[in-house]
């Protein structure tokens, strides 16, 4: 499952910021629960992650195949 997504950079007086918008088809299918954290991880400057911090009880997800 692919979605393209575009950065989004908002710039106020005392700082900037960029945002990254999530599919709501991702979040879905990632059972993402509204507040839930997660963390970036820096694998090189082409790969970033995104890994929850406290991890799901495993389950089988219908039509994702996460190998």
């Amino acid at each position: 499952m692919a979605y393209l997504t575009k950065i989004q950079k908002v710039e106020r007086p005392t700082n900037q910021s960029f945002y990254v918008n999530l599919p709501s088809a991702f979040a879905h299918a990632l059972n993402i629960e509204k507040g839930e954290e997660f963390e970036w991880i820096v694998e090189n400057k082409n790969l970033l992650l995104l890994q929850r911090v406290k991890k799901l009880k495993s389950k089988k997800m219908k039509g994702v195949d996460l190998k």
